[in-house]
């Protein structure tokens, strides 16, 4: 569905806050990455709600809207414009009120109205009581229910509607915001941060360089070839000045003192240097080596800024950081990130040759619950050494294992759960983002909330990445030449050492070992999670508590009272029954198939 940037991106902002409450605006292939104020006053279920939003993921204070690779550069740049149009006026219409009390108002389908209301520490106090048509659920996290307008309560019972399944996909993503809120992990989201907005050039270079990879192995255009492999080269020639750039950035420093700091790594001149008795060499450590000369840089900088007079500083400051952080940076950073980037090879290298098959399994199969850690953020600087050392990555392909497992375990939630429309809804319109790689609207909207179709996913990612694996020890490497792609989208970017047509095979036998094992995997195991039929039963399955279907009790609308049970007969005593009782129907109690007990016995 193709959506208008510009509508999107007047109708997302007041759902995040209004543009006031947005610190910083940056995408990725397929995420829209907006740094907030207050996290607390961003209304997830509204954005879920917009037409074109595949997932919202939330890390800390950021919030990442999933909108695909077509529309993300265009609602990113909409959503600037806005933010910026708000920030020059003075009276700022839209903008966010109360601090921490996070009040918002917007409007989708329906109305949301006191979404979001936090406390000082972070502790949710409201409902958040959701009005309108279309409204998704409100999660009071303190509890860990769900509420919706009406009378429904989600409580410990297994979900039965994909709106039910959403409720408590929110409630673990709250629990696990609160387990990301850790040092390490702060970290590892901010060296993520750094290398993020380089993913769009790595894929174009990456399919450009695969192309004049090609040509040449065809003898194809030999006056072209040199051209395209000149252009798809540069930028992974000069990457360690984007990243040093980015991390001064990112860690409050001056961008271009960054950048030239990190300079140094990749001019040719150092090779006259010599370090520790060893003539260094130009791009020795990489986006390592850069990364951390532009992290020393900043902090030199920033020494320098609270010491040294206002009227030098704009001489001072800039010489003494890139001095400092430049000296360093050749006679110490560049041969112990040179020796680090070496090791990293290396060690994938001999990984996949000796241990290959069980290698893919642990990767293939832990992938997703990394995901969900935020500990797959480490992998960004290895995948794009392994890029700058060996032209691509091996450990991408077996990683992307773990999407295709997600969506065969999708497709046997689509089919087990027949009569549940809304979920298979869910899934149907989730599908094409995930075959292309896209995977949060399945994991959140699907597999995370069930539980089980989550674990057999992960087994379906370990068999693939097995697969994968196992011809890696064989010899036959399949690789990526760029990072953030997976799935069908990763086929453009495959290289290897053996020719394409049999590295594209391996990586195609990949996906289908994962595809079948997810399938397979969750189909045995998915009838225990079988919701009742809520609306539509099939002419002789209406399941009783435990899925067997109840004698006496005909399916249908109108459920008629069986032989010699009248409304209002009493009942036999049960274990927490008063004999007597009487069943007389009431204003709120129809009898029907909604009062029959769901799968733990509780009506």
């Amino acid at each position: 569905m193709r959506i208008d940037p510009a509508s999107t991106a007047a109708a997302l902002l007041p759902l995040v806050g209004g543009p006031a409450n947005v610190t910083s605006v940056a995408h990725c292939m397929t995420r829209l990455r907006l740094g907030l104020a207050d996290a607390s006053a961003a209304d997830e279920a509204g954005l879920r709600a917009l037409p074109g939003v595949l997932g919202v993921v939330v890390d800390g204070p950021s919030y990442q809207v999933v909108l695909g690779p077509a529309a993300v550069a265009d609602v990113t740049a909409e959503v600037e414009r806005l933010t910026a149009q708000a920030a020059a006026a003075t009276t700022g219409t839209g903008s966010t009120t109360g601090g921490t009390t996070g009040s918002t108002t917007g409007s989708t389908t329906g109305s949301t109205t006191g979404a979001g209301s936090t406390t000082g520490t972070g502790g949710t106090t409201g409902a958040g009581s959701t009005t309108g048509t279309g409204s998704a659920p409100a999660i009071r996290a303190s509890t860990g229910t769900a509420e919706a307008t009406g009378t429904t309560e989600v409580t410990g019972t297994a979900p039965t509607t994909a709106a039910e399944l959403a409720a408590r996909g929110a409630v673990l993503r709250a629990e696990r915001r609160r387990r990301n809120a850790t040092p390490v992990k702060s970290a590892l989201r901010r060296v993520a941060a750094v290398f993020v907005p380089l993913i769009p050039a790595l894929i174009g270079c990456g399919i450009l360089a695969g192309l004049a990879g090609l040509l040449a192995n065809a003898h194809w255009l030999p006056g072209l070839t040199p051209a395209l492999t000149a252009v798809a080269s540069a930028f992974m020639a000069l990457i360690a000045v984007f990243v040093g750039y980015n991390t001064a950035k990112e860690f409050g420093g001056t961008p271009v003192l960054g950048g030239a700091v990190a300079a140094v790594v990749v001019y040719p001149g150092v090779a006259q240097v010599t370090a520790f008795g060893v003539r260094l060499t130009p791009g020795q450590g990489g986006v390592l080596g850069a990364l951390a000369a532009a992290l020393l840089g900043t902090y030199v900088e920033k020494w320098c800024r609270g010491r040294v007079p206002g009227a030098l500083d704009v001489l001072l400051t800039p010489t003494v950081t890139v001095l400092t952080a430049g000296l360093v940076t050749l006679y110490g950073l560049m041969y112990a990130a040179g020796a680090v980037a070496t090791a990293i090879g290396t060690a994938a290298d001999w990984l996949l040759a000796t241990t290959g098959a069980f290698a893919g399994l642990v990767l293939g199969g832990l992938f997703l619950p990394l995901v969900m850690l935020g500990l797959h953020q480490a992998l960004i600087p290895i995948h794009t050494t392994l890029i700058e050392q060996q032209g691509y990555t091996v450990l991408l392909p077996l990683l992307a294992m773990a999407g295709a497992g997600q969506v065969g375990a999708a497709l046997a939630v689509y089919v087990r759960l027949r009569h549940d429309t809304s979920l298979r809804t869910t899934i149907r319109s989730a599908l094409p983002a995930g075959l292309l790689g896209v995977g949060e609207p399945l994991i959140y909207g699907v597999s995370l909330p069930l539980g089980r179709p989550f674990l057999t996913a992960c087994a379906g990612g370990a068999a693939g990445g097995a697969f994968v694996g196992f011809f890696a020890m064989l010899g036959d490497k399949v690789g990526a030449t760029a990072i953030g792609p997976s799935g069908w989208a990763l086929f453009p970017l495959l290289a290897g050492n053996r020719p394409l047509a049999l590295t594209a095979s391996i990586y195609a036998g990949g996906l289908l070992t994962a595809y079948v094992t997810g399938f397979a995997a969750t189909y045995a195991t998915v009838p225990a999670l079988r919701p009742e039929p809520g609306g539509e039963p099939g002419p002789s399955d209406a399941p009783g508590p435990r899925g067997e279907p109840v004698p006496g009790r005909e399916p249908g609308p109108g459920r008629e009272p069986g032989p010699g049970r009248e409304p209002g007969a009493s009942r036999e005593p049960g274990p927490d029954r008063e004999p007597g009782a009487s069943r007389e129907p009431g204003p709120d109690r129809e009898p029907g198939p909604s009062r029959e007990p769901g799968p733990s016995g509780v009506s």
